[in-house]
């Protein structure tokens, strides 16, 4: 991607080779969506331009559900001009309190490795919360919806043993199952917060590379992670509920969710890391075990209300 490519500021294309260095630390399933990106590198701003019309068309936050995302720290998004629940740190009739967090489920992203997660479980668990890193049906790489649907049992668990409400953190895929749920299933009556990070809500490039060049090794899952599928068409087309206050962290240094951008969520706090830590050099497979990050979610999901991360979120 080069420089100059309007409101999303891309940086300047990084070479493919240090992009191969740089798939080491990818799983298998991973490295099968990352492989194709070398000879799709010259799509990804058709992808962007694609999330920028989405971004700016697609279903704007009810009012008084605003929350600060897009251009900046403590902008709203556009079309919104009420301030969020989460930031006054009051919750809307019906929805769960927000100084009274419960346990805390986190969401694996594609192929379902849970060990992605168990670090940045440690973490929560280390404040004295409940975190529990949800199991995938199969290895992962199935219908996001059966994703969704498992995350609604792990949630009906937690409830029925008497949490007031939960968190939920979706990485990289994760996060699309968390908004297919939080859509389909209530989530804004179930869920006190939701933060994501690196997930790509508008498709990948990486996806829309496998299923071209490598069919055979993209399965349901990354069909659905192709820009313009049925599953995120629908996503788009359907008009935003009532949704959990929402923090959308990802790193403009992804290589997988390509372009990072389609991180952006309307209504959400949109929260490229560069934003916050302009020296940060974190990767897609680095941003459930990067320190600062780690920080940055801890402080989400705290009782403090849900705002934009500052640079002093920056020391680990």
């Amino acid at each position: 991607m080069g420089e100059g490519n309007g409101r999303w500021g891309h940086r300047e294309r990084r070479p493919v080779r240090w992009m191969a260095l740089r798939l080491g630390g990818l799983s298998p399933r991973g490295k099968v969506l990352a492989a194709g990106i070398a000879l799709i590198l010259p799509l990804t701003g058709v992808v962007a331009a694609a999330v920028v019309t989405r971004a700016g068309s697609g279903g704007q936050p009810a009012a008084g559900r605003a929350h600060p995302g897009g251009s900046g720290p403590g902008e709203a998004a556009s079309g919104a001009a009420a301030p969020s629940e989460a930031a006054s740190g009051a919750a809307a009739p019906g929805e769960p309190a927000q100084d009274r967090p419960g346990p805390v489920l986190l969401v694996p992203g594609y192929g379902g490795k849970t060990s992605d997660l168990s670090g940045l479980a440690a973490r929560i668990r280390a404040t004295g919360r409940e975190a529990i890193v949800v199991r995938l049906p199969g290895n992962g790489t199935g219908d996001l919806t059966a994703d969704a649907r498992a995350l609604n049992a792990a949630v009906a668990r937690a409830l029925a043993a008497g949490a007031p409400s939960v968190d939920v953190i979706g990485y990289s895929a994760g996060g699309v199952v968390a908004l297919l749920w939080a859509r389909n299933d209530g989530g804004a009556q179930k869920a006190r917060r939701v933060i994501t990070l690196g997930s790509p809500f508008h498709g990948t490039a990486a996806a829309a590379a496998a299923e071209a060049f490598v069919p055979s090794r993209c399965p349901v899952a990354c069909k659905q992670l192709v820009p313009g599928s049925s599953l995120l068409a629908r996503l788009d087309a359907t008009a935003v509920p009532a949704r959990p206050p929402w923090l959308s962290l990802w790193s403009t240094d992804d290589l997988l969710v390509t372009p990072p951008e389609s991180a952006r969520l309307s209504g959400a706090i949109d929260v490229p890391l560069q934003s916050v830590c302009a020296g940060s050099r974190v990767s897609h497979e680095q941003l459930p075990a990067d320190p600062v990050v780690a920080g940055i979610v801890l402080r989400a999901i705290g009782r403090a209300p849900l705002r934009y991360p500052t640079a002093a979120n920056c020391r680990a």
